[in-house]
């Protein structure tokens, strides 16, 4: 793109045409001068104007005219920073924090040097901070908590260091004391914990009460009630979240950890439907527990077309046919003796479970039956084949 004439030149160039002799032409005036003839009738009709002689906008008016626009468009932009900066200073006055917003008004036009004036803020830091939005000090800070969430998110009643080996078993490596600064800035701390100048509350239910205290079944699968109870060993607690069938008192699924974990209320749900069938539909009621509560065990009663039941706050009667299966394994296995392994308790939890309760405690409630023995007799095949 050629250079613009200097505005002495073009004057000069006006007044010789204006005041060339007769018989001279301005296209011989601009030849003269090393311009086109529509260049220089321009520039006439430009400088007629600006002495008044013709109608139009001075070339001191087009300036401000054009001065006016600048400084509203620059008004427009500043107020489009402060107006946009509102969200970001209200919850952040690091830089870093607002380098993100720079970058959208940027997007929309509005001059970075503009965005910085208004916000004060250098823009050396931004341009090194727009090649490297996320530090690789910042992308495992932001790995290491969304591990440390997400096992917070599934188990609530886990302290830091549990959470330090959750986090770590899905593979973000980092130290007890890394943990527990992450947990104390993000204030995830354990359900179990101490209190912090609030009282402690249940946890919000996350289904309605469907049973309200009525055990009752017309048939298999209908409606199952869960729960988890613990025991001591000489190597460490053992958990045991068993599910019940209200129909015929029978356990149809259970599991057995060293952890009372979300995945233990899980798969105990998935070992009840894989040796059960028909199970859409059917209502599975528990209390208020983190484990019943938590995303992966609301996420397994969808995917098995389940109806989740939760009973009230410190209401133990609300799930009492499932307390009452926990009491005859404490007199009966639990409390029989001390046990010294895990491996030895949860033998003898199986063994009584399938063996004994299953198909030798006859029930009175089942008509003096088995649960195995009820089931066979009380299902429509057993019924048709009669």
């Amino acid at each position: 793109m050629p250079k613009p004439y200097p505005q002495e030149f073009r004057e000069d160039v006006v007044r010789v045409a204006r005041n060339r002799e007769p018989g001279v032409t301005v296209e011989q005036v601009a030849a003269d001068f090393g311009v086109h003839a529509m260049t220089l009738w321009k520039w006439m009709r430009r400088a007629d104007v600006d002495d008044g002689t013709k109608p139009g906008t001075s070339s001191q008016e087009s300036a401000e005219l054009r001065e006016a626009r600048r400084r509203i468009k620059l008004l427009e932009q500043e107020n489009e920073v402060l107006r946009r900066a509102a969200a970001y200073l209200s919850q952040a006055n690091l830089p870093k924090r607002i380098y993100p917003l720079v970058k959208e008004l940027a997007v929309d036009g509005v001059p970075v040097a503009v965005t910085c004036r208004v916000l004060k803020l250098a823009r050396q830091p931004y341009y090194r901070w727009l090649e490297e939005p996320v530090t690789s000090a910042e992308f495992e800070e932001a790995f290491r908590a969304n591990a440390l969430f997400a096992a917070h998110r599934d188990d609530p009643e886990f302290g830091y260091r549990f959470l330090a080996d959750e986090a770590r078993g899905a593979g973000a490596v980092m130290a007890d004391r890394t943990a527990w600064r992450i947990c104390r800035d993000n204030r995830w701390w354990s359900v179990f914990g101490k209190k912090r100048g609030r009282s402690k509350r249940a946890g919000p239910p996350v289904h309605d009460d469907l049973v309200r205290r009525d055990f009752t079944a017309a048939g298999p699968n209908r409606l199952w009630l869960t729960d988890i109870t613990e025991h001591p060993t000489a190597e460490g607690k053992l958990y045991l979240c068993a599910v019940k069938d209200v129909f015929s008192k029978r356990i149809v699924g259970y599991s057995i950890d060293s952890r009372m974990k979300s995945s233990l209320a899980v798969a105990a749900l998935n070992n009840a439907v894989a040796r059960r069938d028909n199970v859409a539909g059917c209502v599975l009621h528990s209390d208020r527990g983190s484990q019943f509560r938590s995303r992966k065990f609301v996420r397994a009663l969808a995917r098995h077309q389940i109806a989740g039941s939760i009973g009230r706050v410190g209401a133990a009667g609300d799930n009492a046919a499932m307390e009452s299966f926990f009491s005859l394994l404490q007199k009966n296995v639990l409390n029989r003796r001390k046990w010294a392994t895990r491996e030895e308790l949860r033998i003898a939890i199986v063994t009584w479970i399938e063996r004994t309760y299953h198909r030798r405690r006859r029930q009175a409630a089942l008509g003096r039956l088995t649960p195995v023995e009820y089931e066979t007799v009380m299902t429509i095949p057993a019924l048709q084949a009669a």
